[in-house]
């Protein structure tokens, strides 16, 4: 294939979106030929920076102005003639699209192209346009003036939030000169950027995004980006409007850092998180923050000091579930939603709904209803679409939970890699089978260890009789998907199999329902696995849940119906009545006919 021939204007044969997508690969394919981490970055930059600085020109052109692009970072490697010409290519190639797209469609070529290690690192995942416009529309809606208002984006990346809002803001200013209006954007934008190489994509993105503006002012944009990490102290003012998608993973924190972010966390640290809490040190009173974030932090108890300080500091206003995360992010497979909280201290019904990207530049909203949320810093029970909403005023009405049904819930106790010296292919006098999450199965509980790298026995040496179960419990897989059919898959697991066996070893993918020792049971283990096996308390589960983890603390959160409920359901299970009437039975205690 001639490619500069492939990304040419004239190329009807495939759509712009096509051409785009064979680029990035290609710039991709380019960065992986690198043999070592360092030569990759700094020859993924380098291409980059040739696509930028061709996009720069074709939007000047287009302007015919000769303003210059702000100077590259130094030090990068020079690009032999034939790549050069392909990322000069690619950056014609980006000019054909809406200029507000430009910020995700040059960062997204520059996340594939940094090393693996370091784009987790980073936690660097551009946002799409469809998702930057519906954020910016919510801002506004929660109370946001883009004719007046000051913003910040914390984690600026390559500028997919600044072009567009530095955009939406020079639309409100009708009848501003341009000299005004420029100087007016120089004081109201900011951005920090911890990449040095993402913060110049963001000034000249930015800049070319309002090129028209300063061609008729004659004069340039003021730098508003600073390269920082946004995390440390640092007095840069308040704002009107905190927003962006701020870096996902875990971090490990300097002792001064988890003093001074100690008010939102839990256990480990998240970027996300932090910079949530970062946002609201930002935004002035009656201020909004508007964040692209995974949902994880609405469950689990890792998130449980954060929820409480969001509800403390700021009312939540709109939720927006982001559909088909598959084809939002590359290498992204976190259930990820838009937010908005004004800062104010009432709390307000919260306004649910559902976006469905549908390509590049356009996403559907499927608005679901209103919900009240929980300011005691339990999980969010959210509507996931629009028959939930009815849903949940039945659950809201559902005081009982595991724990008073005499039940704890722990996590299997054998980290499996930590002990790999004990596992063993067949059993002897100190051996005890292993349970592996793949023994629990829609069918219930059949013991099994085929997968890769399980083995089927696992010597419990002395001092560690903490990691035996012989009594029967009821598991639970702790990794499951929204995509599945099945978000709760639990089993029962048999006391005559602990008796044949004397006893049982866990591995830390299950979670153990247990009795608790001393208590008064309302209902047998075999009633609780139907419970949680039943599509209607999966249904309130995926209410909770927002990742893929299922936690003890989720799990102990899911409303149970009634005392007098149960002990119908009870009765019905140990009687060994039909599965599908017992279904029928449960989903009538959760107000489902």
């Amino acid at each position: 294939m001639n490619f500069e021939a492939f990304l040419s204007p004239t190329d009807s044969s495939h759509s712009l979106l096509q051409r785009y997508q064979a680029c990035k690969a290609m710039a991709k394919g380019y960065a992986e030929s690198k043999k070592t981490d360092k030569s990759r970055l700094a020859h993924g930059r380098a291409f980059c920076a040739e696509v930028i600085e061709a996009y720069w020109e074709e939007v000047a052109q287009r302007h015919r102005t000769t303003m210059k692009v702000k100077p590259r970072p130094e030090g990068l490697p020079r690009l032999t003639e034939d790549v050069r010409r392909v990322a000069h290519s690619i950056g014609g190639l980006i000019a054909q699209f809406p200029v507000e797209d430009a910020g995700y469609l040059v960062g997204s070529i520059y996340t594939v192209t940094l090393p693996s290690e370091l784009r987790s690192e980073l936690g660097a995942f551009y946002t799409p346009p469809p998702l930057v416009a519906r954020l910016l529309d919510l801002a506004e809606e929660a109370g946001f003036d883009f004719t007046y208002g000051r913003v910040i984006d914390p984690a600026c990346g390559g500028g997919a939030f600044l072009a567009p809002v530095a955009l939406r803001m020079v639309d409100r200013a009708k009848g501003a000169s341009a000299d005004w209006l420029l100087k007016s954007l120089g004081k109201r934008l900011r951005g920090i950027e911890i990449d040095p190489f993402a913060a110049w994509m963001t000034r000249v993105l930015l800049e070319a995004a309002i090129m028209p503006l300063c061609v008729k002012a004659k004069r340039r944009l003021a730098d508003v980006v600073v390269v920082a990490d946004a995390l440390e102290p640092q007095d840069i003012g308040e704002f009107d409007l905190v927003i962006g998608n701020p870096p996902y993973g875990r971090i490990s924190l300097p002792e001064p850092l988890r003093k001074r972010y100690a008010r939102s966390l839990f256990g480990h640290a998240n970027l996300y998180g932090l910079f949530t809490d970062l946002a609201l040190r930002l935004t002035k009173s009656g201020g909004v923050v508007a964040y692209l974030t995974p949902t994880s932090f609405l469950g689990g108890q890792y998130f449980k000091a954060l929820r409480t300080l969001l509800t403390q500091e700021a009312a939540p206003v709109a939720f927006d579930f982001v559909a088909d995360r598959n084809g939002v992010f590359d290498n992204v497979l976190q259930e990820t939603l838009l937010t908005t909280y004004l800062k104010k201290e009432k709390i307000t019904p919260v306004t649910v709904s559902v976006l469905v990207p549908q390509g590049l530049n356009t996403a559907r909203i499927e608005h679901i209803g209103k919900v009240k949320i929980d300011v005691s810093g339990a999980p969010w029970i959210l509507p996931r679409n629009a028959s939930d909403a009815d849903f949940l005023q039945s659950l809201s009405k559902m005081s009982t939970r595991l724990s008073d049904l005499g039940y704890s819930v722990s996590t299997g106790p054998l980290v499996w890699n930590r002990h790999k010296d004990q596992l063993m292919h067949k059993a002897t006098a100190k051996s005890l089978p292993l349970v592996w999450a793949e023994s629990v199965t829609s069918q219930g509980f059949k013991y099994s260890a085929e997968r890769r790298n399980h083995l089927p026995y696992v010597e419990v040496r002395e001092r560690q009789q903490h990691l035996i179960t012989n009594r029967s419990c009821v598991l639970v897989q702790r990794t499951t998907s929204k995509e599945q059919s099945r978000r709760l898959m639990a089993a029962l697991l048999p006391q005559e199999f602990l008796n044949k066996h004397r006893g049982v070893v866990v591995e830390n993918h299950l979670n153990m329902v247990t009795p608790q020792a001393g208590a008064s049971l309302q209902v047998s283990p075999a009633t609780v696995t139907a419970l949680l096996n039943s599509e209607v308390v999966d249904r309130a589960f995926r209410c909770i849940s927002g990742s893929v983890a299922v936690s003890a603390y989720e799990l102990n959160a899911i409303p149970m119906p009634s005392f007098r409920d149960l002990r119908r359901i009870d009765l019905m299970v140990n009687n060994k009545a039909p599965a599908d009437m017992i279904e029928r039975e449960i989903a009538l205690c959760y107000g489902v006919r």
